[in-house]
């Protein structure tokens, strides 16, 4: 079966106040609540990473919890392997700052712990949980009566042997089969708070299986490359697959899997939203390659302006351009922009030159501006340099949520 839900209308939208821009129309799925998270229906979609720590160990494991919080991520995964695992669940689920998902393969036994510690969600991999078919039953009335929806997870890794005998190989329809086969299960007991993963390591394949699945079924849709690989290249295939999928309004919630520690994984989860205008942009650097043209060192002067800018919870757009040909043009449809050349940088806010400095002032000048304009705008400065935000919440000391253009 090969399906095809066409090319979407792009339609308008307002950046400057921070609307969306859906690219198209978003594929109508049924809303499931992970802990106090929507997935489907119309919201947002979500940001997922996975602790890297031994779930056992209660600490480490909630402290990368905070640290992937803080990066944006919204719903967190943890390893549930061992009964020492198992038993960590319950500290950790009460104590966590965001819903938790348990993530279960081989022993169903620990899909039962998992919802009796009160976890948001669970994943479950059918096709390698020992005699899985024969516990969906239970599996769908505890999980029913404790209110906590199931994430079928199919894997190309670890696809049904049934299904591999009859395909030959994880392909697109094998991934499909396998997730609505499971759904049909718990269907039968009238369970459908379900959420659907079907993911490959090829891009193709998965953007493939995604499609088949949207138009085959309802249920809200976790989208991920497994095994992407190292960082720049999983972020690359990450990037591929899922501006493919959630262009056609297919997609509720992400995980970009990277052999990279996990906050990498929500920093490109999240530039991929904001790259598509589906969560309002945060901190963006858009740089040309540099060339001959170029009368400042834009590298470096890039760099300057990332580190100086960071963490700055208020939504500008900068602009720090390099040359005459696109410089004068940008730093004008930005929030607040430099123009370089011949030793000296013109500073422009919403599109005026306010004061012209030298190079060796760019970067201190841009951050003064910034701060003054977080003034203007209700934010707080405080002794230490770091900006309080409209909901009482203390950020970094440089423009995080603001959307930096460098050329």
């Amino acid at each position: 079966m090969s399906v095809s839900l066409g090319i979407p209308t792009v339609r308008g939208g307002d950046r400057e106040s921070g609307v969306v821009w859906p690219l198209g129309e978003r594929r109508k799925s049924r809303q499931i609540m992970v802990g106090d998270v929507p997935v489907g229906g119309d919201a947002p979609v979500s940001v997922q990473s996975m602790t890297t720590t031994l779930t056992a160990d209660v600490n480490s494991t909630l402290q990368q919890i905070a640290e992937l919080t803080a990066s944006g991520c919204q719903i967190v995964r943890v390893a549930v392997p061992s009964q020492d695992d198992a038993e960590a669940l319950p500290a950790i689920a009460r104590k966590s700052p965001i819903p938790v998902i348990a993530d279960i393969h081989f022993q169903p036994k620990y899909v039962f712990a998992a919802i009796d510690a009160g976890c948001a969600a669970v994943r479950v991999n059918p096709g390698n949980i020992k005699k899985f078919d024969d516990k969906v039953g239970e599996i769908a009335r505890a999980a029913k009566d404790a209110g906590v929806p199931i994430r079928i997870g199919v894997n190309a890794g670890s696809l049904d042997k049934r299904l591999l005998e009859k395909y030959g190989k994880a392909t697109p329809e094998a991934l499909v089969e396998s997730a609505l086969w499971e759904c049909s299960l718990f269907e039968e007991h009238d369970f459908r708070d379900i959420k659907i993963s079907v993911k490959h390591n090829d891009p193709v394949v998965m953007i493939e299986a995604y499609r088949q699945l949207a138009a085959a079924c309802d249920y809200p849709l976790h989208l991920g490359v497994t095994e992407a690989g190292p960082a720049f290249q999983g972020t690359v295939k990450s990037s591929v697959a899922f501006g493919a999928l959630l262009a056609q309004g297919i997609g509720d919630t992400i995980r970009v899997s990277l052999s990279a520690p996990p906050v990498e994984e929500v920093k490109v989860g999240t530039q991929i939203l904001e790259s598509l205008g589906l969560r309002q942009r945060g901190l963006e650097i858009v740089s040309c390659p540099s060339c001959g043209r170029a009368q400042v060192d834009v590298y470096t002067l890039a760099e300057e302006v990332t580190a100086g800018l960071k963490d700055f919870p208020v939504p500008l757009r900068v602009a720090v351009m390099g040359c005459v040909v696109n410089g004068p043009g940008e730093a004008r449809e930005a929030d607040l922009g430099v123009a370089s050349g011949n030793g000296k940088g013109q500073i422009f806010v919403k599109g005026q030159v306010v004061k012209t400095v030298p190079e060796a002032q760019i970067v201190e000048t841009l951050i003064e501006e910034a701060m003054r304009i977080a003034e203007e705008m209700g934010f707080e400065i405080n002794e230490d340099g770091t900006v309080s935000g409209g909901d009482g919440t203390v950020s970094g000391g440089g423009v995080g949520g603001a959307t930096v253009t460098v050329s």
